[in-house]
């Protein structure tokens, strides 16, 4: 035999030769759920190894995770039902403690790079992501709010806007927004292809915001999330974006859909971003715990899949771990 393809696997320093994927801490957003109050860090029951942190704690843990070389993170808010209302107003209110934990990051850690969540189902009472009017999302009236929110996300020092509530059109009107108000250097992350998955599910536990059941209220989000049977129509929601001024295209869920990361990188000179949800990182956990996988060993090959799919960014809840496993 004169091929022996094994020879290139002889030994590790071999392997890294002809290694084709490479992939580091450069390249992972850290996922934070931030509440109001003080000294809080409460555990997700359903995401181990995950928490809930007030904005007094949730700085420790960004100055923390600079240290092991983590140096982005996305802010996602858990707002007490009592500031919750039909329109989401607490989400757009200047004194929300949302905008002041960006504030006190930016000020510890002002090299970090924070990514925003633009969406009203963290605020609204029904808990979806645009306006609920005669049992429709009204899309065109939840644009306005969106964009509000872009701005008031951009004053407060975050890097990156992040819309993920899918109404059509929502790119370019907060892309417009935040010209007209200077923020021209602010980068917006869209959520592009954002499927209407099943594995979201730790992640409406940490903020309490799954669409409630009522009268009038539909019950899944399947009218603005894409079908998880679409690949090509991710094309489209592409286009739009791209169109629109989005800074960066993203896939929601990652593991699930590498086949969609993988379309938008061979076809689109744009920075592609994939988020590995809530539910994946729970049932990679879960495994492990049980004994039926070795973690050290499964969570690096997970992300390590994302990122030879074609992402260019993974948010993942296993950011702080893969750093403490590449600094032992």
């Amino acid at each position: 035999m004169k091929i022996r393809p094994r020879r290139n696997r002889a030994s590790e320093v071999i392997r890294s030769f002809t290694r084709e994927t490479l992939f580091s801490l450069d390249h992972l957003i850290y996922p934070l759920f931030v509440m109001d109050g003080k000294g809080i860090k409460d555990e997700i029951t359903s995401l181990p190894g995950n928490y809930r942190w007030s904005t007094d704690t949730v700085i420790g843990e960004v100055s923390a995770c600079m240290e092991l070389g983590i140096r982005s993170f996305i802010l996602f808010p858990k707002v007490d039902n009592a500031l919750k209302d039909p329109e989401a107003s607490y989400g757009y209110d200047e004194s929300n403690f949302y905008l002041e934990a960006a504030r006190q990051i930016k000020k510890r850690c002002p090299s970090c790079v924070l990514v925003s969540d633009v969406a009203l189902d963290p605020y609204s009472s029904h808990g979806h992501d645009g306006l609920v009017i005669d049992g429709i999302i009204d899309n065109d009236k939840t644009l306005p709010l969106l964009s509000k929110m872009a701005v008031l996300q951009a004053q407060a020092g975050f890097d990156i806007i992040g819309p993920s509530d899918m109404m059509d059109g929502r790119v370019g009107m907060i892309r417009n927004a935040l010209d007209r108000e200077g923020w021209v250097h602010t980068g917006i992350m869209s959520y592009t292809a954002k499927y209407a998955s099943a594995y979201y599910g730790p992640f409406r536990d940490a903020l309490d915001s799954a669409p409630v059941e009522e009268e009038s209220v539909p019950t899944d989000k399947r009218t603005y999330q894409m079908d998880p049977a679409n690949k090509f129509e991710a094309f489209t929601e592409a286009d739009l974006d791209v169109m629109e001024g989005a800074d960066f295209l993203m896939v929601k869920p990652a593991i699930h859909y590498l086949d969609v990361i993988h379309l938008l990188k061979e076809n689109y000179q744009m920075p592609i971003a994939a988020y590995h949800v809530s539910g994946e990182c729970a049932m990679l956990s879960a495994a492990c715990q049980n004994g039926w996988l070795d973690f050290q060993q499964a969570m690096p090959e997970a992300l390590l899949s994302i990122k030879r799919a074609g992402a260019d960014v993974i948010i993942t809840y296993f950011a702080k771990d893969y750093a403490q496993l590449v600094s032992q």
